[in-house]
């Protein structure tokens, strides 16, 4: 089993939903992963459109993985908690105890 952490700094819908795809294939290699969202990553919910980024990401956690968010990052955009909140100490340390980490 690895360790795998992707991180989400665009708001681009599909930069997003090919994150979550990828995330969701890796927990089905039974792959631990965990979603950073930073920047206007934290803006992924936004989308309704044809990339259901939202569906994805609710599958993505019933299926055990865990997203965080960057706290300031959400407090510059005067938005409400769309998911854990997190800092840049937690990042620092989820990046170090990872097998591999990729950037969307």
């Amino acid at each position: 089993m690895n360790s795998i952490s992707v991180v989400i700094s665009s708001n681009e819908p599909e930069k997003a939903w090919n994150a979550f795809r990828f995330s969701n294939l890796a927990l089905g290699k039974k792959d631990e992963v965990k979603v950073f969202l930073m920047n206007s990553g934290v803006e992924y919910l936004k989308d309704v459109g044809k990339f259901e980024v939202k569906k994805l990401s609710e599958q993505f956690e019933e299926k055990g993985g865990k997203i965080l968010a960057c706290g300031t990052c959400i407090k510059n955009r005067q938005m409400g908690d769309v998911c854990e909140i997190s800092n840049l100490e937690t990042f620092y340390k989820l990046v170090m105890e990872s097998d591999k980490t990729v950037y969307f």
